[in-house]
């Protein structure tokens, strides 16, 4: 393995990897929608996130009537594994094919194994989507790229999950979102919140507002397409009266105007002395920021036990 894939912190160029982004991003869009049909509905879309693995990226189990199944994305061997509880395992290799290919594979390796499973083809969350089995634009699979940018999930996820268990209220698992392919963790006030309005590309209103009917505080990890390059993020619903004027941590982090959310350029965590408490210090500062603005109880949310 390369030496800059053995940095704990690794390089990520949006330039470099977005054809190969715009791929994975459809591909784990057909995994996660085969989880979404499959799972009974959990509160805010719960039931549909990918997790992180040591080797990739997970459904976690996925229900069949009495049997079990499960995909994994492994991205040393570049596999998508499909493993069922009565000891079936299947492989699809990844490589440059385009998305039609890879949803034809999944599709026929289900019925392989006598899953009969039918989603809904249109991507979510994007614009001008292509239905998955007419979609022979998005072809490119770097392998290297693929593995790097797992890397950067699972130091992150590694990271959030510290901040998470700072918290003692009502917390989102720490989950990658395959319709906005951004790894992410919420907390929530307790108190509910006005309607959202919708209007996210490819999303039902109702998704969004069922998301967003408590207070939060929420940050991530995104890639960066159409930002020009990954970033870490942080936001609050609704948001507070001066919440963007409130100083944060580090230095380098700024409220984006446009996106209505704190940012911080991936590159100064990982350019940083420290970059586990530059992270930590962003995701605090802001959740601070959130809760301080919104009149949060933060003293009932803290986590004392064990700290």
């Amino acid at each position: 393995m390369s030496s800059k894939l053995s940095e704990t912190w690794p390089a990520l160029d949006l330039d470099a990897w977005e054809d190969t982004y715009a791929t994975l991003h459809m591909w784990t869009q057909i995994v996660g929608k085969i989880r979404l049909v499959q799972t009974p509905w959990i509160n805010h879309s719960w039931h549909v996130p990918l997790y992180l693995t040591v080797r990739g990226l997970t459904t976690g189990p996925i229900p069949y009537s009495d049997r079990i199944f499960q995909f994994d994305f492994d991205f040393f061997d570049h596999h998508l594994n499909v493993t069922t509880s009565d000891g079936e395992v299947r492989t699809i290799k990844l490589y440059p094919r385009s998305v039609a290919d890879f949803y034809q594979a999944v599709m026929t390796t289900l019925k392989d194994l006598s899953l009969s499973v039918s989603i809904m083809t249109l991507p979510n969350e994007v614009s001008d989507p292509i239905p998955f089995e007419l979609d022979k634009t998005h072809t490119a699979y770097d392998a290297e790229a693929a593995h790097q940018f797992w890397r950067v999930l699972l130091q992150c996820d590694r990271v959030f999950r510290e901040f998470r268990s700072h918290f003692c209220g009502k917390v989102s698992p720490v989950h990658f979102f395959w319709g906005s392919f951004d790894l992410a963790v919420t907390r929530f006030s307790g108190r509910s919140a006005p309607e959202h309005p919708g209007g996210v590309p490819n999303l039902p209103d109702d998704v969004a507002k069922e998301a967003y009917n408590q207070e939060v505080s929420s940050a991530g990890f995104w890639p960066g397409a159409g930002l020009g390059y990954p970033a870490f993020y942080s936001y609050a619903y609704p948001t507070p009266d001066g919440f963007k004027d409130v100083p944060v941590q580090p230095e380098q982090a700024f409220f984006s105007e446009a996106l209505g959310e704190f940012l911080l350029p991936y590159n100064a965590v990982r350019e940083a002395k420290d970059p586990d408490q530059t992270l930590l210090s962003f995701l605090e500062s802001t959740y601070e920021a959130a809760a301080n603005t919104a009149n949060w109880d933060k003293a009932a949310l803290k986590q004392s036990l064990f700290k």
